[in-house]
């Protein structure tokens, strides 16, 4: 129909205009078609590619889409580079410095500057780098060379933009994006007490974790949290994180996000951090899974929404500094997008490659993305995508979690009260409760830790070949929910 409409368009210009005219004519339809797509138009291909599809991604997508995005999210660029869709580790790639400055001069050229005027930053460890680009001359330039594994926009703010333009999203509350400072008092129903003060949440017992306890506590075992930080006024994430019986280990805090420290400002990384490993403490407080594991902590992202440069890059350095951190063998994340995001997946793979047992959240939606799967990069093949099921149950799940093929493990969080997981507060001396699929992955990370620490000399696998035996549908996973709920006495023993 569209090309019906045109033919006849050009016919009746043809019959009907001077050659002046008509110029002008051809002049004017070039200039509209190199007008970028609005936010809105750019946000309604992303879903529908997600809803049709399953999935999106910039590749498939034409230069001038792509380039319309880039105009939209302030010209920033994000480049990986090799000789293959598998050169992304500049220590494995000795032509990287060749590679890339070919592609550093045809932006040159192309441009019209000198690399100083456009190129943000060069990874030390991964064939990627971000620069800002103008023309989408320049961008159909750069998807021609063989040496380019992707070419995406840096900074296209999809959540903020979807925000503006979609009721759902305005009525949904999207922009909580997981954060809270709140406090609670906890029910006598959600815990268990146990020595020599500490509470055991429900959920805990759900997975046979305190029997688990005489078997291992997760000692010797480093894990690293990529989150929003670690907040400095809850002491046992802090001073006292040996505290009760928690002893002889080490908590460490860095912050790779915007440069202003490693502080949680959010909420949700200090929640991740105490499910995870908060000491068996004498405060009457909530005990994490592993309460002797150590733990480092990255605050990489203002909120657990990875769609801004800074965070982007704040991701993917915390997964090249863990894996090449040789003291760590499990990484967690509870954050995420809902499409792939190169230097990420780039940032995952380094890490995996370094021998990293990585568990990602499967997501946590509000009404307005409830049409996504398995969110990225919990979508890897590379990590273990994780989601939150209902008291009692293997394949309900939460009310607000997302399933899908790519889930491997599931953990019970949700009670039928509607209660989640007691964790530790924000605040000192307090506690709080916390849902969705980001609980259920830093408690399978801990999980983790006890099987580790139990079997010292494991690899990754044997791990995590350890944990699929001991959970709910093993040899044959769920067509949603991977293994299931891991019991993890039996993984233990």
């Amino acid at each position: 129909m569209k090309k019906t409409v045109f033919f006849l368009a050009l016919f009746f210009a043809l019959n009907s205009c001077t050659q002046e005219e008509l110029r002008n004519e051809s002049s004017n339809i070039e200039m509209s078609q190199k007008d970028p797509l609005t936010a809105k138009q750019i946000n309604e291909r992303i879903n529908q590619a997600i809803k049709n599809e399953g999935t999106f991604n910039w590749r498939n997508e034409s230069d001038h889409f792509l380039w319309s995005a880039i105009f939209r999210g302030n010209r920033m660029v994000s480049i990986g580079f090799g000789s293959s869709k598998d050169d992304f580790d500049r220590s494995k790639s000795p032509d990287n410095k060749k590679m890339e400055e070919e592609i550093l001069n045809l932006i040159a050229k192309s441009e019209g500057k000198g690399s100083a005027r456009f190129l943000l930053n060069s990874d030390q460890y991964l064939n990627q780098m971000d620069v800002t680009i103008e023309k989408e001359e320049t961008i159909t330039a750069l998807r021609q060379m063989k040496t380019i594994r992707y070419v995406e926009p840096a900074d296209y703010h999809y959540f903020e933009n979807e925000a503006q333009y979609n009721t759902t999203a305005k009525s949904s509350g999207s922009g909580s994006s997981g954060c809270g400072f709140s406090t609670a008092t906890l029910s006598a129903v959600d815990y268990t007490s146990t020595t020599p003060s500490a509470k055991i949440p429900w959920a805990f017992t759900k997975h046979n974790i305190p029997d688990a306890w005489s078997y291992s506590t997760g000692a010797g075992v480093t894990i690293g949290l990529i989150d929003t930080g670690v907040s400095p006024d809850q002491s046992l994430l802090g001073s006292s994180f040996n505290n009760g019986a928690s002893s002889g280990r080490t908590i460490s805090k860095f912050g790779v996000y915007n440069s202003d420290g490693s502080a949680d400002q959010c909420g949700h990384g200090t929640k991740m951090a105490s499910v995870m490993a908060a000491p068996r403490n004498n405060a009457g407080l909530p005990v994490g899974v592993a309460y002797n594991a150590n733990l480092i902590a990255y605050r990489a992202a203002e909120n657990v929404v990875l769609e801004t440069s800074s965070e982007q890059n704040g991701v993917k350095t915390a997964f090249t500094e863990l894996g090449n951190n040789t003291n760590v063998k499990i990484i967690s994340m509870s954050m995420g997008h809902i499409f792939s995001v190169g230097k990420i997946e780039d940032g995952v793979k380094y890490a995996y490659a370094r021998g990293k047992l990585i568990f990602c959240a499967g997501g946590t939606s509000t009404s307005f993305t409830n049409f996504v799967g398995v969110i990225f990069p919990a979508s890897m093949s590379e990590t273990q995508a994780i989601t939150g099921v209902k008291e009692g149950t293997s394949n309900q799940k939460c009310d607000v979690c997302h399933s899908g093929s790519q889930i491997d493990f599931t953990f019970q969080m949700e009670r039928s009260s509607g209660n989640t997981v007691p964790v530790l507060s924000y605040y000192n001396g307090q506690a709080d409760y916390v849902g969705g699929s980001s609980v259920a992955t830093a408690a399978t990370a801990g999980i983790a830790a006890l099987v580790w620490a139990k079997n010292p000399s494991w690899t990754r696998d044997q791990v995590l070949n350890k944990m699929r035996q001991s959970a709910t549908y093993y040899p044959t996973v769920n067509s949603s929910y991977g293994y299931g709920n891991i019991n993890v006495l039996k993984a233990v023993q």
